[in-house]
This record gives structure tokens, C-alpha cells and sequence, in this order.
């Protein structure tokens, strides 16, 4: 069975450096890495290397449940393009591109089979609202 392939996008009003940092800094995830309210993102690694490995622990802030977002870099291409393979086999595709103030970031990930294509497209696009924002506000603070 071929995997359904989800595609989501975003433009932030920041340099593609800033977008890059707040993606992959671990001091930077922590702070937007979550689809709602009730969660959070209390720890993030990043071995940010080719088969280096990242995880991000997601926890319902109540404490009642929370798991491992992890997997293995497969392609990076510093403030352009940033690849993996997820734990479960599963691959995500971030693509940067910048006109020096602005960066679009696309990202396309292949759906897992638990939760619906629309669960799974809304959460992923709050997540990636999530880092517009905290990256905006940053911007504005540095």
C-alpha cells in the first residue's frame, strides 16, 4: 500500500536563518512543538548530522499521556531542506526558501494508519502555525 502523503505550508515574516534556528535548535523546539493548548514539548535532542537522531518528547500537560516523536535525519541541506525517516518508517520532507526577509516552508510527511488524514493534516499545520508565530515574536524581541 502506498502511503498517503500529506503536504502543508507556511510563510513566516523572518530570515530563512531565524526559521532554520527555531526548527532545529533544541532550546527553540521546545517552545512551539505541540497541536494544542493541553500539550506540550518538555525535552528535545537534536544530533543534527546525516543518520544523526533527533527526539521530542510530547506530553499532555495533565501528565495522563505522552510519547516520543523521533526518528533519523536523511537529508540536510542547511536553510533549504531537511529530511527524515521517523521511528515507525514514515518520511518528512521540509523544504526553506527564502526572499531575504520572508521564508515559505512546505513540509510533506506520510500519514500514519491510527488517526484520520484530517486529525493528522489539522494537528501538523497548528504545529507549524505554532513555530510561525513563536518565530515572529522572537524576531520582534531580538
Amino acid at each position: 500500500m502506498i502511503p498517503h502523503k500529506i503536504t502543508l505550508q507556511s510563510s513566516i515574516n523572518v530570515p530563512v536563518q531565524l526559521a532554520w534556528a527555531t526548527l532545529t535548535e533544541p532550546k527553540h523546539i521546545v517552545k512551539w512543538n505541540f497541536a494544542s493548548p493541553q500539550w506540550h514539548c518538555p525535552s528535545a535532542t537534536v544530533d543534527l548530522a546525516i543518520n544523526g537522531k533527533f527526539n521530542y518528547r510530547m506530553e499532555a500537560k495533565d501528565g495522563s499521556f505522552g510519547f516520543d516523536f523521533s526518528g533519523v535525519y536523511s537529508k540536510i541541506i542547511p536553510y533549504q531542506q531537511l529530511c527524515y525517516t521517523l521511528d515507525d518508517g514514515r518520511t518528512s520532507e521540509l523544504t526553506l526558501s527564502s526572499d531575504g526577509t520572508s521564508t515559505k516552508i512546505i513540509q510533506t510527511f506520510e500519514a500514519e494508519t491510527e488517526n484520520s488524514v484530517e486529525l493528522q493534516r489539522n494537528g501538523w499545520q497548528i504545529i507549524m502555525d505554532n513555530h510561525k508565530k513563536y518565530s515572529e515574536d522572537l524576531s520582534i524581541t531580538s
